[in-house]
C-alpha cells in the first residue's frame, strides 16, 4: 500500500478567530493565542528527567532525617518508662528519677531540635518541587516558572542555609511530641509525692515528700513550676514561625 501524503495543513499554520480567543493550528496542534508556548517549558527532556531524580533524592534525604528525629523521641519515651517503673515499683522509692528523666528529655529535645533544622532543609526543597513544579503539571497548566520556584531552589543549592532558627525547631518538636512526654512526667511526679510513701494530709507533708536531699520541697516545686512554664512559653512564642512560606501549617 502506498504511503498517504501528509495533508498540507499540517505543514502550515492556520488561524481561527472565536468569540473568546484566537486559536492557531501549528503542525497539527491546537494552541491558544492567549498562551505563550515559549514560556510553557524552559527545560528540555533531559533536564526534566534530572528534576524527577532530584525530587526522589531530596525525598529520600528527608525520609532519612525523619527517621533520625523519631530515634531521639523514642529515647525520651524509653527513659520515661524506665523512670516510671523505678519510681512506682515501691512506695518508699524516691521521685528523683522523674526529675532526672525530665532533664534528660530536655537534652533529647535540644538534640532533636538541631536535627530538625537539617530535616527542614530537605523538606523545604521537596515542598518547593511539589508546589512549584508538580502542582501546575497535575492541574494541567504545564511546567511553570513564573512564580520563581526554580530560582529559590537554585539559591538554596548555591548557598546552603537553615530555614528556621534553633528555638523554632525546638518549639515545633515540643508541640508535636515532647509536650505529651513532659506532661506525663509532671503528672507522675505530682502523683508520686502526693500518695507515696503515705498520702499527704497537709502542705507540710507535701514539702517533705518533694524535698530532694538538702533542697527543701518548696524550692523543688518552684523550680519545677518555672521549668514547665518555660516550656509552655517556648511552645507558644515559636508557634507563628510555622506559617512560613513553602511550609505546611
Amino acid at each position: 500500500m502506498a504511503l498517504t501524503a501528509v495533508p498540507p495543513f499540517l505543514h502550515s499554520e492556520r488561524v481561527f478567530s472565536t468569540s473568546n480567543s484566537r486559536l492557531t493550528i501549528n503542525e497539527g496542534k491546537l494552541i491558544s493565542a492567549s498562551e505563550n508556548p515559549k514560556q510553557e517549558n524552559s527545560f528540555n527532556a533531559a533536564e526534566l528527567g534530572m528534576l524527577a531524580h532530584l525530587y526522589r533524592g531530596e525525598m529520600y534525604r528527608s525520609k532519612i532525617w525523619r527517621t533520625r528525629l523519631d530515634a531521639t523521641t523514642n529515647w525520651a519515651i524509653a527513659t520515661t518508662g524506665i523512670a516510671l517503673s523505678v519510681t512506682f515499683s515501691n512506695a518508699g522509692n524516691s521521685p528523683l528519677p522523674l526529675v532526672l528523666v525530665a532533664l534528660m528529655s530536655l537534652v533529647f529535645l535540644s538534640i532533636e531540635g538541631r536535627r530538625y533544622r537539617y530535616f527542614d532543609i530537605w523538606r523545604t526543597r521537596v515542598r518547593i518541587l511539589e508546589t512549584g513544579m508538580y502542582g501546575p503539571i497535575l492541574r494541567g497548566e504545564g511546567l511553570r516558572i513564573h512564580n520563581g520556584w526554580n530560582q529559590e531552589l537554585a539559591r538554596d543549592y548555591e548557598k546552603l542555609r537553615f530555614h528556621i532558627s534553633f528555638l523554632e525547631a525546638v518549639g515545633c518538636r515540643l508541640r508535636r511530641n515532647y509536650s505529651f512526654i513532659f506532661g506525663v512526667q509532671a503528672v507522675s511526679y505530682v502523683t508520686k509525692i502526693c500518695v507515696h510513701p503515705i498520702p499527704i494530709g497537709s502542705l507540710r507533708d507535701l514539702w517533705q515528700h518533694a524535698a530532694i536531699g538538702p533542697i527543701p520541697g518548696q524550692v523543688v516545686l518552684i523550680l519545677a513550676l518555672l521549668f514547665h512554664s518555660g516550656l509552655v512559653a517556648l511552645a507558644v512564642f515559636t508557634l507563628k514561625g510555622q506559617r512560613a512560606f513553602w511550609r505546611v501549617e
